[in-house]
C-alpha cells in the first residue's frame, strides 16, 4: 500500500539547480534516445549550446511522454539521483553518452581520467 508514497527525505525536482532542472526535463522530453557529449562544468550540465540528440523511436508503438513532464514539482527516482551523485564525482569533465528510457537516465558512459600509477587521479 505504501510503496510508491513519496518518502520526505528523497530529493524534489524544485530543489535542483537550474541546469540541473534543464537536463531532467531533457531526458523527459527525450522520452526513449540518447545525449551525446554532455559536458559537465562545476558540477553542472552545461546546455548552452543544447546538446544534439539521438531520438530512437519504435515504429509499432506509440511512446507516451512521463506523468511528471506536465508537473512543476515532483520526488526524484533513484536513476535521476544516481545521475546528479555522478556530476558531482565527474565535477568538470564529460558524459560521451548518457541513454534515456521512458524519459529516465539509464545508463552513461563518462570520461575517467586514470593517474599515473593506474589508480583514479583525485584532482
Amino acid at each position: 500500500m505504501g510503496r510508491h508514497m513519496p518518502l520526505p527525505d528523497r530529493p524534489r525536482f524544485s530543489q535542483l539547480s537550474a541546469p540541473r532542472q534543464a537536463l531532467v526535463r531533457l531526458c523527459q522530453s527525450t522520452n526513449y534516445g540518447y545525449i551525446p557529449d554532455l559536458s559537465i562544468k562545476d558540477k553542472e550540465p552545461v546546455l548552452d549550446p543544447s546538446p544534439v540528440l539521438l531520438v530512437d523511436i519504435k515504429l509499432d508503438s506509440d511512446e507516451r511522454p512521463r506523468d511528471e513532464f506536465n508537473s512543476a514539482d515532483f520526488v526524484l527516482c533513484a536513476e535521476i539521483i544516481r545521475l546528479l551523485t555522478l556530476l558531482d564525482q565527474i565535477e568538470n569533465g564529460k558524459i560521451s553518452r548518457l541513454e534515456v528510457r521512458a524519459g529516465i537516465p539509464r545508463r552513461l558512459v563518462y570520461e575517467h581520467r586514470i593517474g599515473a600509477l593506474g589508480g583514479s587521479s583525485s584532482g
